[in-house]
């Protein structure tokens, strides 16, 4: 079983059903007292979300790269990221870590195109919906991505900064999303990414009613296999 890598603390509430998901999914496969090889580095969330607010990607990279580092060197064989907005600079982090990385958006849209879908709607913080870093990855797999409305964008990461982050779960915020669901899919949607981590804590496909592509734990999944398989055949051990 190869040794997991993960940054977390992006925020420590989605961090939470990583390391859930990722033993669930490890003791599944395996079965008996098994449980997944994770090291784990949690950042303090305060520092990131300053950065970004100050639009200083560059020093959220820098936090990121010391923090994958001291992954590969705690012996990770592969790293993640447990957050979809850290990837705006997973080009440039993954360019000084040479350790092999999973990245979020791929997972997701590999996992739209298995159920043979084509055009998504992309939610997120306001960064990952407005920023082209996530669309784009999207769009290559050969997704079609609708952006929420200004409006709809604002509600989205007010549920995600003041909610969501900190553990609150509100039935009014599951209707805001409910409401959504109506103009998104005059506009062709047949699914709906939650490209934050922490959307997942809040709705899922049944209360929705609407298929939807959870990040958080499509990554965790993809981890797990990861750590699982075998090099050279494929097989799991």
């Amino acid at each position: 079983m190869r040794t997991i890598g993960i940054v977390g603390g992006l925020t420590w509430q989605s961090t939470l059903t990583y390391y859930r998901k990722i033993n669930e999914r490890v003791q599944q496969k395996l079965g008996g007292e098994h449980s997944a090889r994770i090291v784990l580095y949690s950042l303090d969330f305060a520092e990131i979300d300053a950065a970004q607010q100050r639009d200083d990607w560059q020093a959220e990279a820098e936090i990121l790269i010391e923090a994958a580092n001291r992954l590969k060197a705690a012996g990770a064989d592969f790293w993640l990221m447990a957050c979809n907005t850290a990837h705006a600079v997973a080009d440039q982090v993954v360019q000084e870590i040479d350790l092999p990385f999973l990245h979020i958006a791929e997972v997701a849209a590999d996992a739209v195109l298995a159920d043979g879908l084509r055009t998504v709607v992309l939610t997120g913080t306001h960064y990952t919906m407005q920023l082209p870093f996530y669309r784009e990855v999207l769009e290559r797999k050969g997704l079609r991505v609708i952006l929420p409305s200004a409006n709809e964008q604002e509600i989205i990461a007010r549920i995600v900064d003041h909610e969501l982050a900190h553990g609150i779960i509100r039935a009014e915020s599951l209707q805001a999303f409910r409401s959504m669901l109506i103009p998104w899919q005059a506009q062709g949607a047949e699914a709906v990414i939650l490209g934050c981590t922490e959307i997942g804590l809040l709705i899922n496909r049944e209360n929705l009613a609407f298929p939807v592509y959870d990040t958080a734990l499509l990554h965790a999944a993809a981890a797990a296999e990861l750590a699982l398989a075998d090099d050279a055949t494929g097989r799991t051990e």
